[in-house]
């Protein structure tokens, strides 16, 4: 069984066709690129993934669960997590808050027990501190852990989300743009820690978008190109780069 299944997946806004007829299958632990020039529909897809849109038509399954159409935070506690292309932190929180954020689904203690500071309270959050800095320590933000979120640079601010994400255990994680605003050397590095994170948890499956081929082509098994909100090619890194229609549609909107 598919981790995640998209079956001829569209919305539509007034007349405007945003995206139309998207299929898509990603397996467990498979990395999977969407990619197509700006306005090509891919962050659409992701909020319709996630949520944000209730689709026109199509149906998205994740490890067998229907989820069309269900709230965004259904679709969480079902185990997508995502990030966005505009980061989204809390960012008066500490670094290590902001990731804790993401694991406290996982750990369980009463409202009276967090009130008084109980055993149980104490328990959950020193484990939970010791789990944010495993993840911090992947990222290589543990020496920050006590900065406000805010004050941390552009480039690990991303990786700072991405961690907090990934916090949150999911099944399929949503990376959107990732890259977006790095330099090369971040880029590079940010490359790397996805491959390590599908090596690091194989039970998950990563689906990233960007409008940069040579981001998602360094790092993904598959990808599917849309521009136009229309399906272009699916297939293998090499099979895109050979694919015709899907070099002239870059070329066409100057990427």
């Amino acid at each position: 069984m598919a981790m995640l299944e998209v079956k001829n997946l569209g919305i539509s806004f007034g007349g405007l066709r945003a995206v139309d007829g998207l299929d898509m299958t990603i397996e467990k632990g498979e990395l999977y690129g969407l990619i197509g020039p700006n306005g090509a529909g891919k962050t659409t897809a992701f909020n319709m993934l996630t949520g944000v849109y209730k689709p026109t038509d199509g149906v998205i399954k994740l490890d067998g669960e229907d989820i069309t159409g269900k709230s965004t935070i259904e679709i969480n506690k079902a185990g997508i997590a995502r990030t966005f292309q505009n980061i989204r932190l809390f960012s008066e929180l500490s670094v290590l808050d902001n990731v804790k954020v993401g694991l406290h689904n996982h750990y369980k203690y009463s409202t009276i027990a967090g009130i008084l500071r109980l055993p149980a309270y104490r328990k959950a959050e020193k484990e939970m501190d010791a789990k944010a800095m495993e993840l911090l320590k992947v990222f290589n933000l543990q020496d920050e852990w006590d900065y406000k979120a805010s004050n941390l640079p552009y480039g690990k601010q991303r990786k700072l989300e991405i961690a907090r994400a990934l916090a949150t255990e999911p099944k399929l994680l949503l990376l959107d743009e990732p890259a977006a605003g790095m330099n090369e050397g971040e880029s590079e590095e940010l490359s790397q820690i996805i491959r390590n994170i599908r090596v690091d948890h194989p039970q998950i499956a990563i689906l990233v978008i960007d409008h940069h081929m040579d981001v998602i082509m360094n790092v993904c098994d598959r990808l599917t190109v849309i521009n136009f909100g229309k399906q272009l090619a699916t297939g293998l890194p090499e099979e895109i780069q050979a694919n015709e229609d899907v070099i002239e549609a870059y070329l066409g909107a100057g990427d």
